[in-house]
């Protein structure tokens, strides 16, 4: 048990470090103006016409950090910090978030995997925590309802994983684009780099916070069924 509270602390170290880098670097990068002066939507909307995406509406969206794309409703959502913005922090995003609209477009066969797992892990997420917790306290009586958690943390789990390629493939078409259409420039490339990949970190560290948890919570399990 020791030492799964020493991963737990490690990992949570590293997040925190790693999200705090990235405010601070989105923070920096946001008052760096890009070479052409387009905003976040306006990189936006011609990243998806260079890639001969014409079905795809990109929108304004409330809160920090908010930006994402939704499959379902064929839409970009960027955050008002990055919608209107015109720095190499909201050009950064904005492209990535429309490189999800370009693998959703040409079929990216992890993002169509992602995107069919989405309604187990929203039921896994509902109801994984209860399960957890009363498999911890009745683990010797019932450690069916433990390892009922325990799948449903694994479904979690392979979720966070499957989205690092998808995260990681998006800022490469990102940052592809971002040099040849010309909208970054030898100096403002590099800093649109290091933002995304900081933020491709932050899901790094979160599958592997997941992993650990999860072979804790078996450790538990394996633990509790041997008494």
């Amino acid at each position: 048990m020791f030492i799964g509270y020493i991963i737990f602390g490690v990992v949570a170290l590293i997040s925190w470090m790693i999200q705090s880098s990235l405010k601070s670097k989105f923070e920096r990068y946001s008052k760096i103006p890009i070479p052409r002066g387009m905003t976040g939507k306006d990189v936006a909307m011609k990243m998806l016409r260079d890639n001969g995406i014409y079905d795809v509406e990109v929108i304004s969206t409330n809160g920090h950090l908010t930006d994402h794309y939704n499959p379902a409703t064929k839409t970009v959502n960027l955050s008002e910090n990055v919608y209107a913005s015109s720095s190499v922090a909201a050009a950064a995003v904005a492209a990535h978030e429309c490189g999800h609209a370009v693998q959703h477009a040409t079929a990216y066969a992890p993002l169509a995997l992602r995107s069919k797992l989405v309604p187990v892990v929203s039921f896994a997420s509902t109801w994984m925590q209860w399960l957890l917790l009363a498999g911890i306290i009745f683990v010797r009586s019932f450690p069916q309802l433990l390892l009922a958690g325990i799948i449903l943390f694994a479904m979690t789990t392979l979720f966070s994983f499957i989205t690092l390629p998808v995260e990681i493939n998006a800022s490469q078409r990102a940052l592809v684009w971002l040099n040849t259409a010309g909208i970054t420039n030898y100096e403002t490339h590099d800093q649109a780099k290091d933002a995304l990949k900081t933020a491709a970190y932050s899901y790094v560290v979160a599958a592997l916070g997941s992993l650990a948890a999860l072979v804790y919570y078996i450790m538990i399990f394996m633990g509790g069924s041997r008494r």
